[in-house]
């Protein structure tokens, strides 16, 4: 099948499979934008448990985030590994996002300039970018992870693990339609087959959804 055909018949394979994802978990804006930068090299059990710990300390707001010095963020995300790193990207992103007027003003910038703003800012990278242009502004921006190149290049998709961020980006999003809620729903699906059945290795490809679909 090509590879549109794929998408199309993956989507629906790992919808009836597992339904809904309601992702991404977050009860504000900010809260889903640190998760995003939380996230990156750790397990989204980790990251529930930093945020937790930035709840507590009454810490999860953006006047909290610029008021708190970098050793006592560190210390409060500590769970999600790598903190002090994270804890400087923290920072350089709230004082970033205060300065450009919050979320509402941002909201103003079309899609190809907020990305550039975004990826302007020190240690957020490409899939950070497009996780926060997703999940916090609801633009139709497809996100890459290691979850994507896994599944694509094992059904077919060549090289796809090492194919450059948006180059793989906009092949996806050439198959789609540019509706955002549609990509939300598509990357939590590929993330849960990730995680339960495609795994790096050991994949349970007898319990795949996707099992029988490939790329010619």
């Amino acid at each position: 099948m090509t590879l549109c055909q794929f998408i199309d018949r993956a989507f629906k394979a790992m919808f009836e499979r597992y339904g809904h994802q309601h992702w991404w978990p977050g009860d504000s804006e900010l809260e889903i934008a640190v998760g995003a930068i939380l996230t990156q090299n750790t397990s989204w059990r980790n990251v529930e448990r930093a945020i937790n710990a930035l709840k507590s300390r009454n810490l999860l707001s953006i006047r909290g985030l610029l008021d708190v010095d970098e050793k006592t963020l560190a210390d409060a995300i500590k769970p999600a590994g790598y903190f002090n790193v994270k804890a400087q990207r923290l920072k350089a992103f709230i004082r970033w996002l205060h300065d450009s007027g919050g979320f509402d003003e941002l909201r103003k910038l079309d899609t190809y300039e907020l990305r550039e703003k975004l990826l302007s800012v020190k240690g957020i990278g490409r899939e950070t970018a497009d996780s926060m242009l997703l999940y916090v502004f609801e633009r139709p921006v497809f996100v890459i992870d290691a979850y994507t190149r896994r599944i694509f290049e094992r059904h077919g998709l060549k090289d796809a693990s090492k194919m450059d961020y948006d180059r793989l980006r906009s092949v996806i999003e050439g198959c789609l339609p540019r509706n955002p809620q549609l990509f939300n729903e598509y990357h939590a699906l590929i993330v849960r087959t990730g995680k339960e059945v495609c795994k790096r290795s050991n994949p349970l490809c007898e319990l795949c959804p996707l099992n029988g679909l490939k790329i010619d």
